[in-house]
């Protein structure tokens, strides 16, 4: 191969790394979950742009998280299959320039929440990231309550989009953190099971990783379902959503129970990826279906600044 050629590949090798190191996958969930958010803070008459730059702001906060994250664990990921190729793991990525990055895409993303929203809505990003970063990614080598304290972090997305936008955390902000809170246990969990033998190889206390544990991890699975269909129903009680949203709200957290239920019966391989699967599923077409409404429409048509 010739050099120029061999130049593109590492130049390609490293883009592709970097993009890794932000984890693309959450991102995306995490931007539209901010997206969400912002919308419904600022009603059907939205500026566009201006709740597309509120949610990227978060984006890459979160994805600063993500890399810090990364920068703590990469001795642990490099005991487990699923992460042993990461970019730190291999070196594709150096730490100091890691972090470097890390703290440059987290202070842009801060700064801009502050100087174009509010301060609000930039204090409860850095809250996010230095709650995941500094809190729950050491708690994972000490005490299975990481998934608990790490559900807060990961619910704070649509709350920092609705505040960005209403300069408060109020009504569908919360409705959002608290489907998202009680949305994550059994995905996690689920994800735990699976890898269970590189969690436990990696010395991170996750729940199917403890000694006795055997059917515990269904049944919290199931346990935080069975939550999620009353907290989903919440705006619909409160009147701010309608039918739509309910019988969406109703369906999908039963179908979720459905999943979790047979996992809880009999924990298998097959019935913890239908627990993420349903999972990966609910929240996407519940936000989504939530913007559909009629009745959430109405309810978040006021002028915000």
């Amino acid at each position: 191969m010739s050099r120029p050629l061999v130049g593109v590949a590492r130049a390609n090798v490293g883009a592709a790394a970097w993009v890794e190191l932000f984890k693309p996958r959450i991102a995306s969930m995490v931007g539209f979950a901010a997206f969400v958010g912002a919308l419904l803070a600022a009603g059907p008459g939205a500026h566009v742009p201006r709740l597309l730059e509120a949610a990227l702001a978060i984006t890459a906060v979160a994805g600063a998280s993500a890399v810090f994250n990364q920068v703590l664990e990469r001795d642990t990921d490099r005991l487990m299959v699923r992460t042993a190729a990461r970019p730190l793991v291999t070196g594709n990525i150096r730490v100091r320039d890691a972090l470097l990055v890390g703290a440059t895409v987290a202070a842009a993303g801060t700064l801009d929440l502050a100087l174009r929203f509010n301060t609000l809505s930039a204090l409860l990003a850095l809250a996010t990231l230095a709650a995941y970063a500094l809190v729950y990614t050491p708690l994972k080598r000490v005490s299975t309550l990481n998934t608990l304290v790490g559900a807060v972090p990961g619910a704070m997305p649509p709350l920092i989009g609705y505040a960005a936008l209403a300069g408060s955390v109020e009504g569908w902000g919360w409705f959002l953190f608290a489907v998202l809170f009680a949305w994550q246990f059994p995905h996690f969990l689920a994800i735990a099971w699976l890898y269970r033998a590189d969690y436990a190889r990696a010395g991170l206390r996750m729940l199917p990783c403890v000694e006795s544990s055997r059917g515990l991890t269904g049944r919290q699975a199931l346990l935080y379902s069975l939550v999620i269909v009353p907290v989903g129903l919440v705006p619909a009680v409160d009147g701010v959503a309608g039918p739509v949203y309910a019988v969406s709200a109703l369906v999908l957290g039963l179908v979720y129970v459905a999943a979790s239920a047979a996992f809880a019966l009999r924990e298998d391989a097959r019935r913890a990826r239908l627990v993420l699967y349903v999972s990966l599923f609910y929240l996407p077409v519940l936000f989504s279906l939530t913007l559909l409404d009629p009745v959430v429409r109405a309810a978040c048509a006021r002028p915000i600044p």
